[in-house]
């Protein structure tokens, strides 16, 4: 999953249960109605960082400044708090006019009607393979802005004091993975050698994907058998049993550390399960030298190991405001100008449109150019995107977490495990 620029991102589904009983009224979105001489007022919320509040409003101020009767005001906040206010919102019809949008509830939200049909946006220049991750029940419910990808982020320098080397990514197994991490952990350097997936769904998409399965299908049907989740946490259960991964305490005290802290960035650990736009973050505190790997994949081909290009996040439309036409004036503004793509650079994401990409590419330089180039060199490998989520897909990553830990705590056994999440699967989305 989410760009995110926190160490631990958790996706919040309290707020997910209020959107199940939407209960749109004929009050309309949140933006005012046109007074005299055509003037439109509309709301647009976010999550994200100080840093992400700073550009949006530089988008803001430039996108007035070329419109000047419409006026943008902005409500932000955490990605913790942000679900459960936009589904009360959004059952109270006041929803703001303009909604950033996650991958794990754009269908919930475009399935119950809250969202709008975009069709006004200009999206040629947005590869299809981004486009079909905003599409529900036959609409384009969301324009992305960016997109990352699944990564393994390593820190070299671990590696170097452990006197391991790094395997080469682009031919290396889940048997080499599993070697160079016990070699690390082993090594008497007192780091260890991996964390287990920081993002439960993440890992197990890519584990499904490299065996020809999934969590779900286009229609948002569960793909996988309580035998591919079995399957997965045997795996999980393996590399723990051999000394891959720490203590589970320890890996719990980690998912719970903000990105300074984290074992990652102090240099306790070798490689983490992570994404690409993580990697800038980390860099900026990171005691050491760290690089971007592909995931291991089974057989030992780059081409096989189950990446996909990840739509970081979406603008979207209430389907309740009172001026669908500005809404999309903005949305084709904020993902398709230059000005709007020199302001956010990577913080949505590698911009989705490609010739704002260029314009952005040009300017970044260090952890940041790096990550792009990773996204470049990753492309011709990638294969098609994990269908968007089904509806209740914000309750997986807390499952898949809960099960993670029970497993690794010793709590449960990888069948145990595994039947057991997979049942708590079947009731979020089926």
């Amino acid at each position: 999953m989410s760009t995110r620029n926190h160490y631990r991102v958790a996706v919040r589904t309290a707020g997910l249960l209020t959107v199940a009983g939407i209960a749109l009224t004929a009050c309309g979105g949140g933006g005012d109605a046109a007074g005299e001489g055509g003037d439109v007022t509309l709301r647009f919320s976010w999550w994200g960082s100080d840093q992400r509040t700073a550009n949006t409003e530089e988008v803001i101020a430039a996108f007035e400044e070329e419109h000047p009767n419409i006026t943008i005001e902005g409500e932000y906040g955490d990605f913790q708090g942000y679900w459960d206010k936009l589904a009360t919102q959004t059952a109270g019809g006041d929803a703001a006019d303009i909604i950033q949008m996650d991958l794990a509830y754009l269908r919930e939200y475009a399935e119950r009607g809250a969202l709008m049909d975009i069709t006004e946006v200009e999206t040629e220049q947005i590869g299809d393979m981004l486009l079909e991750q905003g599409r529900s029940d036959g609409g384009q419910y969301g324009i992305p802005t960016g997109f990352a990808s699944v990564a393994m982020i390593a820190n070299t320098s671990v590696f170097d004091r452990a006197g391991v080397e790094l395997p080469d990514d682009t031919t290396w197994t889940w048997d080499d993975y599993a070697q160079v991490t016990q070699e690390v952990a082993g090594s008497g350097d007192e780091a260890h050698g991996s964390m287990a997936p920081f993002e439960p769904v993440a890992g197990l998409q890519v584990w499904l994907r490299q065996h020809g399965a999934g969590v779900t299908d286009d229609a948002g049907a569960l793909a996988m058998s309580s035998d591919d989740l079995v399957s997965y946490f045997e795996h999980l259960d393996q590399l723990a049993q051999d000394g891959t991964f720490p203590e589970a305490s320890v890996i719990e005290e980690d998912r719970s550390a903000g990105v300074e802290q984290s074992l990652i960035a102090t240099g306790g650990v070798g490689l983490i399960y992570g994404w690409s736009n993580l990697y800038p973050t980390v860099v900026e505190h990171a005691a050491g030298d760290l690089e971007l790997l592909r995931y291991p994949s089974p057989a030992g081909s780059a081409a096989d190991n189950g990446m996909w290009h990840r739509a970081s996040m979406f603008l979207s439309g209430s389907a309740e405001t009172d001026h669908p036409e500005e809404v999309q004036e903005f949305i084709d503004f904020f993902v398709n100008s230059e000005t709007s793509g020199l302001a956010n650079l990577t913080d949505r994401g590698l911009p989705a449109n490609a010739e704002v990409r260029e314009a952005v590419l040009e300017e970044l330089d260090g952890s940041e150019a790096e990550a792009a180039q990773f996204l470049e060199d990753i492309a011709p490998e990638v294969s098609d995107p994990a269908p968007v989520p089904p509806q209740g897909a914000g309750e997986l990553e807390d499952i898949m977490h809960r099960y993670q830990a029970e497993l690794l705590f010793e709590r449960l056994s990888p069948e145990e495990a595994g039947e057991q999440a997979f049942e708590e699967i079947e009731s979020a989305v089926g």
